[in-house]
């Protein structure tokens, strides 16, 4: 498992988003610090050098990273017949080895000397998203799909650059998956009891409702 490459942005202003976005990620070949950003709503992205156009909505520690596989950016690829290059669905990280989609709430990641990750959610496609990519119908297409890569805090901060190793440190014992965690919030509400498995490592909106639900119609 390794990193390809580190992806970073500028948020600038867009047609179609009353918010600056920095979507459009591109590859840099230079050492990248990460660390955490604090805070969503103050804290951004934990990539030096990375901008988030919208602090209320993205960012933050429990959003610092995020990752996307390769080999689902090959998949989208045949199913959309163009070429997609690493960075294009604004990951800062682009990995090859590495399911990312089937990782765990709670896993952790070492990728290089230093950095260690924990994996916190899937990636719920906004407007912004359908619009960069200019895919009618892409924000159903992508839910149903359920691919959505991974978001990440920063449990240890460290440089990372384009080859370095991934290495799986931390797999916690329930089998809460990115995947299943996005299904539960979004298409497949009833799966939010079993969410609550990986506790205080989700998304502390997903954590919220989940309890929630759970409340309102048992089943934990």
């Amino acid at each position: 498992m390794k990193l390809l490459t580190v992806n970073t942005g500028p948020a600038r202003a867009v047609e179609y988003s009353d918010f600056p976005t920095a979507i459009d990620k591109r590859p840099v070949e230079e050492a990248v610090w990460v660390s955490d950003p604090g805070p969503r709503g103050s804290g951004g992205s934990g990539l030096a050098g990375d901008a988030i156009g919208d602090r209320r909505h993205h960012g933050g520690s429990d959003q610092a990273v995020y990752a996307f596989a390769r080999e689902d950016l090959d998949f989208w690829e045949g199913e959309l017949g163009r070429p997609l290059p690493n960075g294009v669905f604004g990951e800062n990280l682009t990995t090859q080895g590495l399911d990312v989609n089937n990782a765990l709430i709670g896993e952790c990641w070492r990728i290089g000397d230093r950095l260690v990750l924990e994996v916190t959610s899937g990636r719920v496609p906004c407007r912004t998203f359908a619009e960069w990519l200019g895919e009618k119908g892409w924000v159903r297409r992508f839910t149903r799909h359920a691919g959505t890569g991974a978001y990440l805090r920063v449990v240890e901060p460290g440089a990372v650059r384009a080859g370095d190793p991934i290495e799986t440190v931390h797999r916690p014992g329930h089998e809460v998956t990115v995947s299943m965690a996005f299904r539960a919030g979004t298409i497949e509400r009833a799966l939010l009891p079993e969410v609550l498995a990986a506790g205080e490592a989700l998304h502390p909106e997903l954590l919220a409702k989940a309890r929630e639900y759970v409340a309102r119609h048992g089943g934990a």
